[in-house]
Order: C-alpha cells, then structure tokens, then sequence
C-alpha cells in the first residue's frame, strides 16, 4: 500500500515541531529552523532581574513596555521569525501585527537574548537578522564567552562592531530603547 506524504513549507514544519516539543523555542532564521530547549535557572533569573531594573527606572508610561517570548516577524526572508528572551517595544506594538504571533520589527526598540545552547545564533544569524530589520539595539548576554555584547544603530542592514562589556563593568542601554538603565555585567550573566 502506497502511503501519501504531504510536502510542509517551512511556517507548517515550525507549527508541528512546536507542538512536538513544549516548552522549547521554535524559531525560522534565514531559512533554517531552529528549536531551543527551556532556559536554566540562571537564564530565568537574568531576564527577572532585567526587568525589575526596567521597572526601577520608571518604564511604565514612557511609552514602551518590556514584554517576554513575542514573536519577531523577520523582513530576511518570507518565513523568518525570531522570539527575542526579552523585547523592548513601543506600547502600541499590537497595532503592529502580521500574523500568527508575530510583529513587525519597526516596534521593537531592543531585544535582548541569553545564551544557551544555541549560542552560536544569537551571536550570527540574530546579528544579521535584527539588523536587516532595523532594530536599534541588541543586547546579548553572552555566558559562552563571559561578556556582554550590545549592537546598536544598524546601517544598511548592518551593525557596527559592538560595545563589549566584562565582568565588573556596567552596561548603559543606548536612549533609544526610551528608558534610563544600567545593568551589573555579573548581574546579567549570572542571574
């Protein structure tokens, strides 16, 4: 007996391996899919102590808001998304909508990723990918390689070099995420 199999695009292979695999993080990056476990503990704790350094600084009503795990419509090729550990966005960002639950990428002001095992696309594909779409800052906490690394003001689909932060130093977010902070270095890689 002849058994049928119905070819997937990409968009319908993401649907059904985030299905299969709960609680994991499906992205499609320049055409290749990805699949990220849960983070650790220290990766949870990261992204907490962010965002009460976001709220110290008074980002509710300042016309941004933070919000975790929302879907990045990507502009690199048609079914590109990315879903950013955390994002600054303008807080009329729904009004941004494309589909499913993705939004454009002219409302995000910074995104934010941790590493974890898949280290090596948040410091490649993300790279060019977030700058392609134009988003003004990108902070990657990089606990790979013990440092932070923050892009900013991408050209011509580009970022230039990044400021790179160690231990012990402290990292200013750049004005156009829309709020005042600086983060412990240790703080963010350790948690």
């Amino acid at each position: 007996m002849a058994v049928l199999q119905q070819e997937l695009t990409l968009g319908e292979a993401a649907d059904q391996l985030a299905r299969a695999l709960p609680g994991h993080r499906v992205e499609i990056l320049q055409g290749r899919l990805t699949a990220t476990p849960p983070p650790d503990g220290s990766h949870g704790l990261s992204l907490t102590k962010f965002c009460r350094a976001l709220e110290r600084a008074g980002i509710a009503g300042s016309g941004v808001e933070w919000i975790q795990g929302v879907g990045l419509w990507l502009p690199t090729l048609p079914a590109d998304f990315a879903i950013p550990d955390l994002s600054v966005v303008d807080d009329d960002f729904r009004d941004a909508h494309v589909t499913k639950n993705y939004y454009a990428p002219n409302v995000f002001r910074l995104v934010v990723e941790i590493t974890s095992s898949n280290w090596s696309d948040d410091l490649g594909p993300k790279v060019e990918c977030y700058a392609k779409a134009g988003i003004p800052a990108y902070l990657v906490v990089d606990r790979k390689h013990d440092e932070v690394l923050l892009y900013t003001e991408p050209a011509d689909g580009k970022y230039p070099d990044p400021q790179c932060f160690k231990r012990g130093q402290d990292v200013a977010l750049p004005e156009s995420v829309g709020v005042r902070v600086e983060l412990s270095v240790d703080t963010l890689l350790d948690g």
